[in-house]
């Protein structure tokens, strides 16, 4: 009788895991009123993002947030303040994967540049909580005191990290303008799957100077920048797993490995569909060419 009320609460424990892991199609959509100084390119992604989090409030709900911000109409020369109330952070979903493409509708609203989102994807409920981490980027300096989300040609990355448990951390770069995703961390002379990351400890990436070791094995990176303006994606993937950093080919010796996008989602998908505990962070970065 003992042996068989073990057998029933392991299939219940088993039970509850899969439901805690259970992946949700969900659908959301999201009209964004762009800014007169915001372009058309950041606002698209403004507009795809938060059309995420509303998909994901609207399946798992939202915990109460003290980070608002205004939007502001202005109809008929009357003006109006609608507050969005919920950030990446305090809906309590996560999103996998996006199915197929997001749906965009531009055009102009009151004379304000408007764009409409409609997007469906693959997502599931968050039961724990997430990974509290450290995460900045700093421009033409090691210090915390040089974190910017605002490039120029020829300025400097570099990446302060880090995390309160032992883990796992691999980093990438979306170029926006050709697609590609460059894998940033591991370095690229590195043969690990993923980078070792010590509790509690403060990391800087991308600088010789700052390595822990074998400083000759450190890729240090420039930001550079064709157009006036152009909006590049950091993605920070960590892990108290061990975990095998996407396949990415070296296809330019001055460049980090590269994969496309569609390549690097699908990648990304997977591991978290694997690994409930893996933390995405995303940091979206400006560079300017004057």
């Amino acid at each position: 009788m003992r042996l068989r009320y073990i057998f029933i609460l392991l299939m219940l424990l088993n039970f509850l895991s899969i439901s805690a892991q259970k992946i949700e199609k969900v659908h959301g959509e999201y009209t964004y009123h762009v800014p007169d100084n915001v372009s058309l390119e950041e606002g698209k992604r403004t507009a795809i993002e938060r059309a995420k989090i509303q998909a994901l409030a609207d399946a798992f709900g939202a915990l109460v947030s003290q980070n608002n911000s205004a939007i502001v109409k202005n109809e008929n020369g009357k003006s109006s303040v609608n507050f969005l109330s919920i950030g990446g952070s305090d809906v309590k979903g996560e999103w996998i994967e996006t199915i197929g493409e997001p749906k965009l509708d531009i055009f102009y609203e009151s004379n304000m540049l408007t764009i409409k989102v409609s997007i469906d994807g693959k997502a599931r409920e968050i039961k724990n909580a997430s990974i509290d981490i450290e995460a900045k980027l700093l421009r033409n300096g090691t210090e915390e005191k040089y974190e910017s989300d605002e490039f120029r040609n020829g300025d400097d990355l570099y990446l302060y990290f880090k995390s309160p448990i032992n883990g796992y951390l691999a980093v990438y770069l979306l170029d926006e303008n050709t697609q590609q995703v460059f894998c940033l961390l591991p370095y690229k002379s590195s043969g690990e799957p993923a980078y070792k990351i010590i509790h509690d400890k403060p990391y800087v990436f991308f600088s010789c100077q700052k390595a822990e070791e074998k400083p000759s094995e450190v890729d240090e990176y420039t930001m550079t920048c064709e157009h006036p303006i152009e909006q590049n994606t950091i993605y920070i993937v960590f892990s108290p797993n061990m975990f095998a950093k996407a396949f990415a080919e070296d296809e330019n010796i001055g460049l980090p490995r590269q994969l496309p996008l569609k390549e690097f989602q699908k990648w990304l998908g997977k591991c978290k569909v694997k690994d409930t505990n893996l933390k995405e962070t995303i940091k979206l970065l400006t560079i300017k060419r004057k």
